[in-house]
This record gives structure tokens, sequence and C-alpha cells, in this order.
């Protein structure tokens, strides 16, 4: 069994599928993945991914607001951050995080807002999942800082090993998505080589970045197995056995996730 650990389901194109959600999942699942982490990035879709996570067994959610969705000059209210995660399908927070590649000017309340997402993992226990872009030395400080006792994840990470590393001494896990088959991903490729094996991940981050051969077309949960398959050869490993081994990671991450027994 696959997982993809990191989805957008409430914005999918569903084209390819008749403009039927519960058809591009029927397609994820006949290709082995048989669990999906819908992501929440806003006050505005915290609501639509718990529905959705509601809706389908198969199905959680986080809630968060990314760093790009910041609204009204302010990070959301803690308060509010709380009383969303307080939700029995709501397994991770985020995504929050960094990204200094769109708007360098809002550095301060980004930190600020990302600041406020790892309180509330503190207070609740719940990993959250990390968004990083050209921001690297204060994603890094802000993490450390924290301290939190539990895991969490940098996710569609892109940055260099030197970074890799430093997230997992601090208990991180990395995960990848379709941009390790690009073809000018090389020095990623060298890092995905070299995260532990108990530390890693895969996900589509769909609708966006959709692996080779699909590229430059809408992503779909269904192509987390790309990703996986690339990945098993890049590393020298069976594909069942990397799909055995990122599936019982993120189950060790999320463990609200884990399916009842």
């Amino acid at each position: 069994m696959l997982v993809d650990s990191h989805c957008h389901l409430d914005r999918l194109d569903l084209a390819a599928h008749g403009g039927s959600l519960d058809a591009a999942l029927d397609a994820a699942r006949a290709r082995g993945v048989g669990q999906f982490l819908c992501i929440g990035v806003s006050a505005d879709n915290a609501g639509a991914v718990k529905a959705l996570a509601d809706r389908y067994g198969d199905v959680h959610c986080s809630v968060g607001v990314h760093p790009l969705d910041l609204a009204l000059g302010q990070p959301p209210a803690l308060d509010w951050l709380l009383q969303e995660l307080d939700h029995p399908r709501v397994v991770a927070i985020g995504e929050t995080g960094l990204d200094y590649h769109y708007e360098p000017e809002a550095a301060e309340l980004q930190q600020q807002a990302f600041q406020l997402h790892l309180e509330a993992a503190r207070i609740t226990g719940k990993p959250v999942i990390v968004h990083t872009r050209e921001a690297r030395a204060d994603t890094l400080a802000l993490l450390r800082e924290a301290a939190l006792p539990q895991a969490g994840v940098l996710h569609c990470f892109t940055e260099d090993w030197d970074m890799a590393r430093a997230a997992l001494d601090i208990g991180f896990y990395i995960s990848l998505s379709g941009i390790v088959t690009f073809r000018n991903a090389e020095a990623l490729r060298e890092v995905a080589r070299q995260v532990p094996a108990d530390r890693l991940l895969v996900e589509t981050d769909s609708p966006y970045l959709a692996p080779v051969p699909h590229r430059g077309k809408a992503n779909l949960p269904q192509y987390v197995r790309e990703v996986a398959e690339f990945l098993a050869e890049l590393r020298g490993v069976s594909y069942d056995v990397l799909a055995e081994q990122t599936t019982a990671n993120f189950y060790r991450l999320f463990p609200l996730a884990q399916p009842a027994a």
C-alpha cells in the first residue's frame, strides 16, 4: 500500500475523471494508494478539508495557514487554530512555514504565523507540516527554537543535503514529490538517495508538480505511484519495499491517521 502524504483534494483538476472526486480517488486506490492526507492552507478551506475527511474513510486532513495565504496582514488567531484542530479527522498542523521566494517582504509576518503554528503543535501534540522556500536559515532556527517533542515533516522538499541533514537531526521527516523526477533535479536526487529509509515520505502535492511522464499536466493522487517507483529505482530497492517503508513512516509520524483495527 502507498500513502499520498500531501495532496489538495479540494483543488484538484478533475477533468480527467469526468469532474468526479470519487473517480479520482478510485483511480488512485486502483494503483495501490490506500491513504490520503488532504492539506489545509487557509482559514477559508479548513471546513472543506474537514468535510472531505469526514466523507471518505481513507482521507484524513490537516488544518493551517500557508505562508502565502496569510490574510489581512496578520497571523491567524491561536484560538481559531486550536478550535479547528480539535476534530477527530485532523491529524496534523499546516501547511505552515516560510516562503521568501514569492513574498520576501512578508518575512516577519510569516515568521509570526509559523511560530503560532509551532505553538499549536506544542499544545496539541500534533505533527507540523512545513513548507519552506528560500528561507533555510530561518526555518531551521524557528524549528530548533520550538524544540517540539514530536516529529514533523518538511514537505515537497527541494533544498540541499545540508538542510535535510539538519532537519533530520532535529527529528523531522523528509517528503519528496514529483519534482525529484524532473530532468534538472539531480541535486535533489542526491538528497533522495541519502535520506534514511525510516524518515522518508512520498507525496504528490496535487494538483501541482505532476511527475514525469505527466509533467505539464494537472497532478492527481494516483501519480504518487510514479514518485514511489522512481524513488525505489533511485535508492536501489524494490517498489514493494519502498511502499512498505514510506507507509510505515507515515503512520509513525501521523499516528491519528491509523486505520481503525
